[in-house]
């Protein structure tokens, strides 16, 4: 294993994942685990039983006092208002213009303090867009007092109960409970990047080696509950299957979130009717986008064949290039190359013939509705 150069980060848990062997990658300003026994055996077993991710490298910042929620509903495209306490909720930051700075998730800790989770390699771009866009209320950026692990899975509810406090059942999709896990005060979140039931556990970063030590070695063995570590392989496998879209590729500054089929998270009218709500950056931009009607659209594909489709690939209709690939594998669970892509809208129904320039062939490929995998 080469020396990790010294320009790249390192996450509480990097000593952890060097002793187990883990094949070390940077990623977005970090040295990362990309898989440890074999991407393809790391995704199955989260498919079929648990799987524990770090994650520590995304960005937590904390924004507090009466004017936190006007500040959080004047960068984020969802409603912030609608959020309970313990609640989590999806949303975007964009640009004026539309196009996505980040996507995150949004915790309401207490009436008037947030959480946003943020991507590794936007910490500091992001920092700089809340800060800036969201005055009126006290910003902390906790990303390096923070750690975050993931563990997902169809068992992975049953074992994180064996170490938790409270009743992890009683923690809702989307929700969040204060509690303890291995005895470290944490926050018990049910959301996950995977498209299996998971939890994840927001804990000090000075504890997190010593939880997932015990995870592993004390609830890791059992034949009721078998996990393994993972790495970043995995999870973009598996987030793929689930069609989940990543920043770099899905999302991007050139993309806004309508096209990227993100509508849920986007109240185009919010603050229309109640200016105390308040309107959100690129949300002019973005009611335009709606009336003119879409120009291209985020869709799944599916290739003959077992190549897989790579970032920036041409999608092409009768020799005529109509889209670009965003993100491509060779699904473990279905047995055959999947895509997601950017076309012309005239060319996104379900059902219609496509082909993919894979560089030294072309493939034929046709768009299918996502996600492409769903869990029973």
């Amino acid at each position: 294993m080469t020396d990790t150069p010294s320009s790249l980060k390192r996450t509480p848990l990097h000593a952890v994942h060097v002793s187990a062997g883990a094949k070390m990658v940077p990623f977005g300003g970090w040295d990362m685990p990309v898989q440890y026994t074999g991407i393809i055996e790391e995704h199955r077993c989260v498919r079929s039983a648990v799987g524990l991710f770090d994650i520590s490298h995304m960005g937590e910042f904390e924004v507090r006092g009466v004017g936190a929620l006007a500040a959080v509903q004047g960068l984020t495209t969802n409603d912030a208002s609608t959020l309970a306490v313990d609640q989590v909720q999806y949303s975007v930051l964009c640009y004026p213009n539309g196009g996505i700075v980040d996507d995150l998730t949004l915790y309401r800790l207490a009436d008037d303090h947030y959480m946003l989770t943020v991507n590794a390699s936007n910490i500091d771009k992001d920092w700089a867009w809340v800060t800036d866009g969201g005055r009126g209320a006290t910003w902390t950026n906790v990303s390096e007092a923070t750690a975050l692990l993931a563990v997902q899975g169809p068992k992975a509810e049953g074992l994180v109960q064996r170490l938790a406090d409270r009743d992890v059942t009683e923690v809702l999709y989307y929700h969040f409970a204060k509690g303890s896990v291995a005895g470290i005060p944490c926050l018990i979140s049910r959301t996950g990047y995977t498209g299996e039931d998971g939890v994840e556990v927001i804990l000090p970063a000075k504890f997190a080696g010593e939880v997932v030590k015990l995870i592993l070695s004390k609830v890791g063995q059992g034949e009721d509950a078998p996990i393994r570590p993972a790495g970043l392989g995995a999870r973009d496998s598996l987030r793929l299957e689930a069609a989940m879209a990543l920043y770099g590729h899905e999302i991007t500054e050139d993309f806004d979130p309508l096209s990227a089929g993100l509508n849920f998270a986007i109240k185009l009218d919010k603050g229309d009717d109640n200016p105390e709500i308040g309107r959100f950056i690129g949300q002019d931009a973005l009611q335009k986008i709606a009336r003119d009607g879409l120009k291209r659209k985020l869709v799944g594909l599916k290739l003959e064949g077992k190549r897989s489709a790579r970032q920036d690939m041409a999608v092409t209709k009768g020799g005529k290039q109509v889209g670009a690939v965003t993100s491509g594998c060779l699904s473990p669970t279905l047995g055959y190359p999947i895509a997601m892509a950017y076309v012309d809208i005239a060319q996104s129904e379900t059902g219609n013939a496509l082909q993919v320039d894979l560089g030294k062939a072309t493939v034929e490929a046709q768009v299918v509705a996502m996600p492409f995998y769903k869990s029973k």
